[in-house]
């Protein structure tokens, strides 16, 4: 039955753990109990910090604080980028993993490099070639501004420099999970006659489905808590160009300590929530990946 079966492949894999362990029962209390201590310390603390300093004032100063006009247009300025990005990225991640999972073809190594790229350039440093290349003094600059199209200072550099850093997320979470899957069933389905996009969309989306939602969260979580390249192409324009993290610093800026953590405290919220559905997430997509039991019959 394949309930026995899953119950006895998790038994299996809980009875291996157990072996594995050979240190004494005060170790690991000892190492379990400084990394809990060192997660409040440096996590929980802080965390508990902001809530208590963006709600010092009192909860009418707290949503007094939220509904100011400058915080709702960096909240709608916010989920505006993430609107746009997320989706875009989204459809980028798949087709790349896609390609580079499922089909071999010149270039691969220099495109997985491509997309690992954002992940060692300083996001300041992304900014900054956003500005060389569309500022008023870059190699565009004079052009866009020629046909009244602007990109540095304006929301369409936002959504494209936090574009560039949150690009790899969906597919470096989908590359592994379709290369740990195998050719198999796509290669199943085109023998009985299902065309690319058909073996695609019922083969192998629905096999990655939960990699791909875990993939989203990182990237939309991402784009809303993104700072340093979004701070230099944005301008800093209150009630125009300042996400909610950059317009917790200008509030910071000027001593408004519980409107900056007021807004920090939604953020903080919004982390909070990410991470349940990361945790779930992860907890689905590792329930699809079991390479070493994937021939494991029940004997």
């Amino acid at each position: 039955m394949p309930g026995t079966v899953t119950k006895k492949r998790k038994t299996n894999r809980h009875a291996r753990a157990a072996e594995a362990i050979t240190e004494p029962r005060w170790v690991r209390r000892l190492l379990i109990g400084a990394t809990l201590g060192f997660l409040g310390l440096f996590l929980v603390a802080p965390l508990l910090s902001v809530f208590v300093q963006a709600f010092s004032g009192g909860w009418d100063l707290y949503v007094q604080s939220l509904c100011d006009a400058d915080t709702l247009s960096a909240i709608r300025l916010t989920l505006l980028v993430a609107v746009i990005v997320v989706p875009i990225n989204t459809v980028f991640g798949v087709i790349a993993a896609w390609a580079i999972a499922k089909f071999q073809f010149v270039g691969k190594s220099l495109l997985i490099t491509l997309i690992d790229l954002p992940y060692s350039v300083s996001p300041v440093i992304a900014g900054m070639i956003f500005v060389l290349l569309f500022g008023l003094q870059g190699w565009l600059g004079p052009w866009l501004e020629a046909n009244n199209f602007h990109v540095i200072f304006a929301t369409s550099g936002i959504v494209l420099a936090t574009l560039f850093i949150t690009f790899p997320f969906v597919a470096r979470e989908l590359i592994p999970l379709m290369q740990a899957q195998g050719t198999e069933e796509e290669e199943a389905a085109r023998v009985l006659g299902a065309s690319g996009l058909q073996t695609f969309w019922r083969v192998t989306l629905p096999n990655v489905k939960w990699g791909l939602l875990y993939g989203v969260i990182l990237c939309n979580a991402r784009t809303m808590g993104e700072f340093g390249a979004v701070s230099v192409v944005s301008g800093h324009i209150r009630g125009e160009t300042n996400t909610m993290p950059l317009h917790v610093e200008v509030l910071y800026n000027e001593y408004n300590m519980t409107a900056a953590f007021a807004v920090a405290s939604l953020m903080a919220l919004l982390a909070l929530v990410t991470l349940v559905f990361k945790s779930a997430l992860q907890w689905k997509t590792a329930e699809q990946i079991v390479p070493e039991e994937q021939g494991y019959t029940g004997d």
